[in-house]
């Protein structure tokens, strides 16, 4: 057991700056994909045909693409097209462009549960579409979309891990290179899984508090 505590923290600070890195990874994803997904829902329930319209197909075509084929075209394929990104920037594009959708059909599936009637009071007292979205289904839209949305968070959290294949040496990456040049997986490993779970099990807890918060409001 000594031997098993020690070896932690001998490969603990490695592991650390592959930690920080799936922090960065995840939040400029998250914060991306959150205000991608905004729009996209806006659009496909803005009414108008070209607007929704291409909308739909964009969001169906992401959903339907493995998120590694995203990864492989932002890093390889898109500098034979003349746009050079790091592996850093391919990755946080494509875990936004993919989870946009994801959170984009929570937030339209939200925006579509605001009951029509009080859409239409809205419009009765003159008031425009953009500012019935911003005072009247927006707020009540955010209650119903927060277990999902915390969902979605956890689960790009987790799928932050992808971005290794195109060499970002995030926790996992790090946790590989570890393992190839000891060969202690079991220990390297559940070093890393018990880091992965001290990032989720707070994100857990703190959107279970933000849900309970925004139902008593």
């Amino acid at each position: 057991m000594n031997t098993f505590l020690s070896r932690f923290a001998d490969y603990l600070p490695f592991l650390i700056k592959g930690l920080w890195l799936t922090i960065a990874v995840t939040l400029a994803a998250l914060a991306l994909s959150t205000l991608l997904g905004l729009l996209w829902a806006l659009l496909r329930t803005s009414g108008v045909r070209y607007l929704s319209g291409p909308t739909r197909i964009f969001v169906e075509l992401m959903r339907g693409v493995p998120i590694l084929v995203v990864l492989f075209y932002l890093y390889f394929v898109m500098p034979d097209l003349g746009v050079d990104l790091t592996a850093f920037q391919a990755g946080v594009l494509g875990l936004s462009l993919t989870y946009s959708c994801y959170i984009g059909e929570t937030f339209r599936a939200g925006i579509e549960a605001i009951d029509r009637g009080q859409t239409e009071a809205a419009k009765s007292i003159g008031m425009k579409h953009s500012l019935m979205m911003r005072r009247v289904v927006l707020p009540q839209a955010a209650r119903v979309v927060m277990p999902p949305y915390a969902n979605n968070m956890v689960m790009l959290l987790k799928d932050s891990s992808q971005v290794s294949v195109i060499s970002v040496t995030e926790l996992t990456m790090q946790g590989k290179m570890l393992a190839s040049s000891n060969f202690d997986n079991l220990t390297v490993f559940s070093l890393v899984a018990i880091l992965y779970l001290c990032l989720v099990v707070p994100l857990n807890l703190t959107m279970r508090r933000v849900e309970q918060k925004l139902r008593l409001a």
